[in-house]
């Protein structure tokens, strides 16, 4: 295979992301060893700048480093899920009752269009986990709080290990629209108790079909 062309600018970053999109892609399966040496010829670098990206990896939590045994991708257990998924749904929540409360017509109007959005994807799952993030992702944004943010995008890194898991079950994805439109609701009505307790309500959903 022909070495990718890779910017010189923070290569292991790059090398990174490219990782990254493998796991989350199942190129690389959860619990299998990373073969550095190959990755390495490859991508057409050393293993230095591999092995920093690998680091990067595991701080996020998607490769596991083992003494004398080299990087494996990490497999996520059902507490990890259950782990990850009260964070969130704390992190979440809270956020979404901050929304309710500062959003600007112009912020709600783009939730609203995001929501009609995954509305109309319900039959494509690739699509649907996309918008499903990217709506999650631009309430974050406007609750305004970068801890939280960066919280959150670490949690939902781990959580894509599990990626479309939850949503194969079935009548999952139906059961997330009506939850994402309660949270809706509880938004465009401007109650922040309400749009906390539906974000909640929507997590503990998720958990129990992811696991």
């Amino acid at each position: 295979m022909s070495a990718l062309s890779l910017a010189p600018r923070a290569l292991y970053e790059e090398v990174a992301e490219l990782l990254r999109q493998r796991i989350f892609k199942r190129e690389l399966e959860p619990g299998s060893w990373i073969d550095e040496l190959k990755l390495a010829e490859e991508y057409g670098i050393s293993r230095t700048p591999l092995r920093e990206a690998l680091k990067v990896l595991a701080a996020e939590g998607l490769v596991t480093m083992k003494v004398r045994r080299g990087a494996y991708v990490t497999e996520v257990s059902e507490k990890d899920l259950t782990d990850v998924y009260h964070l969130l749904s704390l992190l979440e929540s809270d956020a979404a009752g901050v929304v309710a409360q500062v959003a600007t017509d112009v912020e709600m109007d783009e939730l609203r269009a995001l929501h009609l959005e995954l509305e109309a994807a319900a039959s494509d799952r690739d699509r649907f986990f996309t918008l499903n993030e990217r709506f999650h992702m631009r309430l974050l944004a406007i609750a305004d709080n970068r801890w939280r943010n960066q919280m959150v995008a670490d949690l939902r890194k781990v959580m894509k290990l599990n990626r479309h898991n939850s949503l194969f079950k079935a009548g999952r994805i139906e059961e997330s629209l009506a939850e994402h439109r309660a949270v809706m609701r509880a938004l465009e009505s401007r109650s922040p108790e309400a749009a906390s307790l539906r974000m909640t309500e929507h997590f503990r959903n998720g958990l129990e079909a992811a696991v």
